[in-house]
């Protein structure tokens, strides 16, 4: 017998968090996949650690975290906590995070829904060291005095109306760190192996093995708009 579909009865609300590490391909391809497992098992555990008690990790999809939460403040704080940890560790790509508040249907270990797929939307819109999320996430930023900024509407990959974003600061700007332009790792510029000038910026690398693929190539690392 077939199972029937879940109704609408049975969808409960959450604040649902998607948060991965940008760029992690381009680290994969320069530093080789057991140092790419190493770094990304780290996160993880990070991401288990700033949930716990306020929420839970839904599942892991390669180097991204779902994250389920009973309101937009517990997502906010454990969410922040994730980025900070992250941020703070010079061996990890910049994370970034998308954030959505809304109904969806839990099956087994999982959530399903329109609100899930929009946060997975959402995060993929970022970039990395940002945090976007929908108004109600905004609306509860605010609250806990977090700087916040109405982006306005964009149109998002099958979401078939604009959505309204807001870019919320979890964590204040890092100052002298930058992105390494091959492994798209985050350097900070006391600990960089090496630095080129491109121009009138200033390019940091994480290894003399990018600055190295950097010089063979520069064409395959264009500067970011």
């Amino acid at each position: 017998m077939n199972a029937s579909r879940p109704s609408a009865s049975e969808a409960t609300v959450r604040t649902f968090a998607f948060v991965d590490l940008a760029g992690f391909t381009a680290l994969t391809e320069a530093h080789g996949d057991e140092a790419a497992v190493d770094i990304v098992g780290g996160f993880f555990d990070r991401a288990r650690s700033a949930v716990a008690g306020r929420g839970e990790v839904v599942k892991t999809l390669g180097d991204a975290v779902m994250l389920a939460f009973a309101s937009p403040t517990d997502a906010l704080v454990a969410v922040g906590e994730l980025l900070e940890a992250s941020v703070a560790d010079s061996t990890l790509p910049a994370p970034r995070a998308g954030l959505n508040h809304g109904p969806a249907i839990r099956r087994d270990d999982d959530w399903f829904g329109a609100a899930v797929n929009l946060a997975a939307r959402i995060a993929g819109q970022a970039s990395g060291g940002e945090t976007l999320a929908t108004a109600g996430v905004a609306s509860a930023a605010c609250g806990l005095g977090l700087p916040t900024v109405d982006l306005g509407c964009f149109d998002l990959r099958n979401i078939l109306e604009p959505v309204e974003l807001f870019q919320i600061e979890l964590i204040p700007p890092v100052e002298a760190i930058s992105i390494d332009p091959v492994c798209r790792m985050q350097i900070a510029h006391t600990s960089a192996a090496g630095r080129l000038r491109r121009g009138d910026v200033d390019l940091w690398f994480c290894s003399l093995m990018c600055v190295e693929a950097f010089i063979a190539d520069p064409s395959r690392y264009p500067p970011e708009s």
